[in-house]
């Protein structure tokens, strides 16, 4: 099967494959008993997969071809897809069809995207791990037999593009959602500024930090998918990497990284360095501030609460008890304490904007450790440490509203190791593009 939604399109344009062939091959990865289908997919391939992919078929061959025509993706079980249950990886959801897609949904189905099915998540998108007592947790794609965490909290939207269950995913990014799976996967994962994409039509966790992203093997794959979720065309092609202006951040970001991560990171440095990029040491003064916004949970638990309130009520022994005590711990929150988050997100947020005008993108390590094993967080100390240590740096970029893109840079058979980088507020094109380029001066030293 094919890995890339290029590769497909020519599979697709030549007749060497159709629509129901890409479809029949993910669905015979997701059947495999021996598998992560069971976990990354607990409620089953789409009843309407089959039918989609017949429908594209027939549009081809009379020439109706749309950006992601016959392209299989799976989707994070928070967005709403018209006839299914949105169980957001919970247990509380009514047992209720949606009515009609989300906007991101039915622009994928516009563009002729076949939709997998719906992909297992950390319940209510509330960590960076990955564990789902629910449903179970898909195990990372690395050292299976071990047992590995995905990390979260699109987990199943990890998994579901690295057994090739699909050919991308779309899933949401809070504080990294995307972009942490991606990176303790191996893949590419990309957060937008979080006004590109309508967050309508979907589970919230926090109106202020949301975005709808996506995971894919390429950065060209990952472009291909926002473009039709956010309407814009994609980049032309990757940008010139020589000259290009590259910020190493200092401070908390490069605390505590693993010896695997400390080495992959430092010979990444040399690599862009060696294909021209100008990188140097950059202080920001609005991350060391980003402190002020997470007292109590901050905006994340207080919004969240304002939503889980009425569910939390009637059902709170149904929850995770790990989300369920970070969603709770927004009652130490009154409203002027919301008020004045809100107001110096705002300031740090300028502040943020102004400082990036000098460089073209920052770049450090997505995650500073490689996935640890899922039975090393059985207990509630290790795993709300190990939470904290993986939503650290890529939740800057959510809690600053840049856009940001996590780029694997290990040596393929090793641990994954992610390569982050961050963009300015609304240059998603430019990153994408800039992301392709270290994506392709990174190639060789991945064999």
């Amino acid at each position: 099967m094919a890995t890339t939604i290029s590769s497909a399109q020519r599979q697709l344009a030549d007749g060497s494959a159709n629509a129901l062939s890409l479809l029949t091959s993910c669905v015979e990865r997701i059947s495999d008993p021996g598998g992560e289908g069971s976990r990354v997919f607990p409620h089953g391939v789409s009843m309407a997969a089959h039918k989609q992919a017949q429908s594209s078929d027939m549009l081809r061959e009379q020439g109706v071809i749309g950006p992601l025509s016959g392209i299989p993706i799976s989707v994070k079980d928070l967005f709403d897809v018209q006839g299914d249950v949105t169980r957001a990886g919970a247990r509380v959801m009514p047992e209720q069809p949606a009515v009609q897609d989300a906007p991101a949904i039915a622009r994928l189905r516009a563009a002729g995207a076949v939709l997998v099915g719906r992909t297992n998540m950390t319940e209510f998108a509330y960590s960076g791990v990955g564990i789902n007592p629910h449903y179970g947790t898909p195990r990372n794609p690395y050292d299976r037999q071990s047992g590995r965490i995905p990390g979260g909290s699109s987990s199943g939207a990890a998994v579901s593009v690295t057994d090739g269950m699909a050919l991308a995913a779309i899933g949401s990014d809070t504080g990294g959602s995307c972009r942490i799976p991606a990176a303790l996967c191996g893949i590419v994962g990309f957060k937008p500024t979080a006004s590109r994409v309508p967050l309508d039509g979907i589970v919230p966790l926090s109106s202020s930090y949301d975005s709808v992203g996506c995971l894919a093997n390429t950065v060209a794959c990952c472009a291909a998918v926002d473009a039709v979720l956010s309407g814009e065309a994609p980049p032309h092609g990757a940008a010139q990497l020589a000259g290009l202006r590259l910020a190493i951040p200092t401070g908390i970001v490069m605390d505590g990284m693993s010896s695997e991560v400390a080495e992959v990171f430092s010979r990444t440095l040399r690599r862009l360095s060696a294909s021209g990029a100008q990188l140097r040491d950059v202080t920001f003064d609005s991350w060391n501030s980003l402190t002020d916004l997470g007292a109590n949970g901050g905006l994340v638990a207080a919004e969240a609460m304002a939503w889980h309130a009425e569910l939390i009520a009637s059902q709170a022994d149904r929850y995770d008890p790990r989300v369920l005590s970070r969603i709770r711990l927004a009652d130490e929150q009154g409203a002027p304490d919301y008020v004045r988050m809100l107001r110096r997100r705002a300031e740090l947020c300028h502040r943020a904007d102004a400082e990036l005008a000098e460089v073209d993108a920052v770049v450090l390590p997505t995650v500073p450790i490689v996935a640890p094993g899922i039975h090393e967080l059985d207990n509630d100390a290790a795993f709300f440490s190990t939470n904290r240590l993986l939503l650290r740096n890529p939740a800057i970029a959510n809690m600053l509203d840049l856009c940001a893109l996590s780029v694997p840079c290990h040596v393929l058979g090793d641990a994954p190791v992610g390569l982050m980088l961050f963009g300015r507020h609304g240059s998603d094109r430019r990153l994408l593009a800039i992301g392709m380029a270290v994506e392709a001066a990174l190639r060789h030293e991945r064999r």
